[in-house]
């Protein structure tokens, strides 16, 4: 136990932040699993609106992730390198089915 009033504020505002960095970093997984069981169906399906959704998802990742930068749970070279990735699996996804 903390052993006063500034190592138990400490206490409390971490346990605020971690919650707060929960929710951007599970969502961001969440996002990118389900980014790629998109891109896996969309592969066979090949149809516009498997191609918007898979837009929607990313973008939404992107989302999660400046926000995330931008409060710091994210190192900014991190963010930029997922978001380059998924980027470079999109664009792939395209060639292949152009």
């Amino acid at each position: 136990m903390a052993n006063n009033k500034s190592a138990v504020k400490r206490i409390k505002i971490n346990k605020r932040n971690r919650i707060s960095n929960r929710y951007y970093k599970t969502s961001v997984r969440t996002l990118t699993k389900l980014f790629f069981k998109n891109l896996k169906l969309s592969k066979e399906d090949q149809t516009t609106e498997s191609k918007e959704k898979l837009r929607t998802i990313l973008n939404s990742i992107y989302s999660f992730l400046d926000k995330g930068t931008k409060k710091n749970v994210f190192h900014k070279n991190t963010a930029a390198r997922q978001k380059a990735r998924l980027a470079s699996h999109l664009a792939t996804y395209s060639k292949t089915t152009t």
